[in-house]
């Protein structure tokens, strides 16, 4: 739902009534991911998307549905073999949609009154609360039920990088205990994934003692937490015309993108002026001043010693997620035997993508920003950069999915 807090958080202030649909699990190749989302509101307007068009139709009729009714709704969708005119996914996996109804009154109640549809646990302010901190680009986690008991569904909580929470998912005390530190850990890793609380394995106390949070409550609660954090950097050192090409691209794939060139003349807001910052800088200098994270990614277009081999003496000793460098096979040999020199392993040499980008056969500069965009995305989701006509490996990878979590994104 967060992929659309911009327009909803409009509509909340605006005071529309509307359904919003999350998809909440995905099971094989699903075209959209947990978190991603489909609104509708009183006078049909539609944002946003839940599959790429399979089942969009079905999904904004269930929002319709929901707006008269103000009841929420989990309905799944699959492929149907028996009957080719079902609606479902022909790509063959299967989705979780939860549909919730927002009435305008319930997010800002007058005379502390409820509306039908809205449990009177202060879950429309809180889902409120958490699509303001979205458009507002502050970091915050909103876990809302979309499996449990009768009452639960659709409950949410709001956690903050500082633990400071708003809402409750009602019960024992102990299941917003567990579900805010479940939504905290995900907070600080940026991702948004759907969590059990319950009665399995995973949940059990060793030794024995108290029972799990969603034992509680009789059975399995499923939580799915979604994360919003600043957006990812992509910070690009060397002013030249592959670098105002690679800017464009980056901004396309909602990265925070800087410019860094120790040459003024070069770094002006005149060649790049869809970068978001531009710094001149020595490239070294600037990177010992920044504070990055396993997101950000690094492409070094420099292609000078002066200039390479500090910034990247740096930069492959830092737990970013991706650091290429521009420049021939030859120049790449070179920089490998002088970063040598000044002292990295070859553990760390091995995080260097140089000669930078997938082989694309590239020319232009906007040719070879998609090839290094296309590596950092297979870098990111675990992609091998190879055709996928004719290949036998799944189109969509699962990366680094936490243990007890399903259905996690990046």
């Amino acid at each position: 739902m967060l992929d659309i807090a911009d327009e909803l958080h409009r509509w909340v202030e605006q005071g529309r009534d509307f359904a919003v649909a999350t998809v909440v699990a995905t099971h094989g190749s699903a075209p959209r991911q947990p978190g991603a989302a489909l609104a509708v509101d009183g006078a049909g307007t539609a944002i946003g998307s839940v599959s790429g068009g399979c089942v969009e139709g079905a999904v904004y009729e269930l929002c319709q549905e929901a707006l008269r009714t103000g009841r929420p709704v989990l309905e799944r969708f699959g492929y149907s073999d028996e009957d080719a005119f079902a609606v479902g996914l022909t790509c063959g996996g299967v989705i979780d949609i939860l549909v919730e109804p927002r009435a305008a009154s319930a997010a800002h109640p007058a005379g502390g009154g409820t509306v039908a549809g809205e449990a009177a646990d202060g879950t429309a302010g809180t889902l409120a609360a958490g699509l303001a901190a979205a458009a507002a680009g502050e970091p915050a986690a909103l876990a809302r039920v979309v499996r449990g008991p009768d009452g639960f569904l659709g409950r949410a909580l709001l956690v903050r990088p500082d633990g400071g929470h708003t809402g409750t998912l009602g019960g024992h005390p102990a299941l917003d205990r567990t579900a805010l530190a479940e939504a905290r850990a995900l907070l600080d890793a940026g991702r948004t994934a759907t969590v059990a609380l319950g009665t399995g394995s995973d949940d059990a106390p060793e030794g024995g003692g108290a029972q799990p949070a969603g034992s509680r409550c009789g059975t399995t609660i499923e939580l799915l937490v979604e994360s919003s954090v600043p957006a990812p950097r992509m910070i690009v050192f060397g002013a030249i015309d592959f670098a105002a090409a690679l800017v464009k691209v980056g901004k396309f794939l909602n990265y925070h993108v800087t410019v860094c060139d120790a040459r003024p003349v070069f770094a002006t807001r005149g060649r790049f002026p869809d970068a978001d910052e531009i710094v001149v800088d020595w490239p070294h200098r600037y990177l010992d001043s920044q504070e990055l994270d396993a997101r950000t990614v690094l492409c070094v277009l420099t292609h000078d010693a002066k200039f390479d081999v500090p910034l990247l003496e740096r930069a492959l000793r830092l737990p970013v997620a991706y650091v290429g460098a521009m420049g021939s096979r030859r120049t790449h040999l070179d920089r490998q035997r002088r970063l040598r020199e000044v002292g990295l392993s070859e553990l760390e040499l091995n995080r260097l993508r140089s000669p930078i980008g997938l082989d694309l056969g590239a020319r232009t500069p906007e040719e070879t920003a998609l090839s290094i965009a296309a590596e950092i995305v297979a870098n990111r989701r675990g992609g091998t950069g190879t055709p996928l006509t004719g290949a036998h490996t799944p189109i969509h990878h699962d990366t680094a999915r936490p243990v007890g979590r399903i259905g996690s994104v990046a």
